[in-house]
């Protein structure tokens, strides 16, 4: 395991931006998906074929032409998002990171969608119906009511779909992102006789990293279970 150790700063950093690109991914599918789910049960007919449309497209359409979309589709049409939060390197967002994250979260989203839908269809109609009687509008009544108990009810195919998202972020070294995919390509190709130490130190990494996802999910599920 000495190749990994010797290459320890390398390592930081590209875990360092696989974590951020979850963690940006997650609040985009997440945010996303929840308005999609909400434009999918939608009493307007064009809201319901957008958000039909967008999940039938995207959950059909492989996640590395999505991502190739992005990262070289969209800067020449002049869309090149780069920021920076500070002066560290794990701080600077280039274009690329950008772009691959904004994939993911895409393409993620049309699997929260319809994981969200399924615990709205789970709501009994009732409740909906007694928030309408009071004034709620459908806004009102999806925000205050459905979507609090839909959440509840789907944690365990959330926290799925997120997985599933953080083990795809490895296909962001196909674009250039020098996340622990690309540094584990890197390593492999410049030490071809340390083979199984790299592999199985990398695979520790998601592990560790799947390992807390379904962790915070259990937490949830338990703190939010109904008696």
């Amino acid at each position: 395991m000495h190749v990994l150790w010797d290459e320890r700063d390398q390592l930081v950093r590209a875990w360092g931006l696989t974590l951020e690109m979850i963690l940006g991914a997650g609040v985009i599918a997440l945010v996303l998906g929840s308005l999609l789910a909400a434009m999918r049960v939608s009493p307007i007919r064009l809201a319901r074929g957008i958000g039909t449309a967008y999940v039938y497209t995207v959950r059909n359409t492989p996640l590395l032409l999505i991502m190739l979309i992005f990262a070289f589709g969209l800067p020449n049409l002049g869309f090149r998002p780069e920021f920076e939060l500070g002066d560290a390197d794990l701080l600077t967002f280039n274009v690329f990171f950008v772009l691959a994250t904004c994939a993911l979260g895409v393409y993620t989203a049309a699997f929260i969608c319809e994981a969200l839908r399924s615990g709205i269809n789970s709501i009994p109609l009732g409740q909906a119906e007694a928030a309408r009687s009071i004034g709620m509008t459908f806004g009102q009544t999806l925000r205050l009511v459905i979507l609090p108990q839909a959440f509840q009810a789907v944690i365990q195919p959330l926290a799925n779909a997120l997985i599933a998202m953080a083990k795809n972020s490895s296909l962001a070294a196909g674009v250039g992102v020098a996340e622990a995919a690309f540094l584990m390509n890197k390593l492999i190709n410049d030490n071809a006789t340390q083979l199984w130490p790299i592999f199985i130190g990398f695979a520790l990494g998601y592990i560790l990293i799947v390992a807390v996802i379904a962790g915070v999910a259990a937490f949830l599920e338990r703190k939010l279970r109904v008696a």
